[in-house]
């Protein structure tokens, strides 16, 4: 599976969770956040959180974003497999977050 098809699986699994979530729904009300992914190789890819869901993947930067995840493929990887936790992975240096903390709390959804 490519790193953008395992991104995709991760957003029809977000979606989903949110669908059949009322407390997360909620939660979600009037938000609207871009997220900017950027892997060490130099590939970008950035989605949109809005309207209670997050729209389709999109290749390649983003200016501005709300949310930046910069890290490598195999951190990445292991973050969306459930192989290390979110706040491991940033404890230990191998993910860079930038945004409010507030919405960084809400990063840790996705996993």
């Amino acid at each position: 599976m490519t790193m953008r098809e395992m991104l995709e699986d991760l957003i029809r699994k977000f979606n989903a969770k949110v669908a059949s979530d009322p407390a997360l729904r909620a939660e979600l009300v009037g938000l609207r956040k871009t997220v900017l992914i950027e892997l060490k190789d130099g590939t970008k890819y950035h989605f949109t959180l809005a309207g209670q869901k997050v729209e389709g993947l999109m290749d390649g930067g983003v200016d501005p974003a709300d949310i930046t995840i910069a890290t490598d493929a195999d951190t990445l990887r292991g973050l969306i497999l459930r192989e290390i936790g979110p706040f491991k992975a940033y404890a230990t240096g191998k993910i860079k977050l930038k945004g409010t903390l507030e919405d960084l709390a809400r990063f840790r959804k996705f996993f």
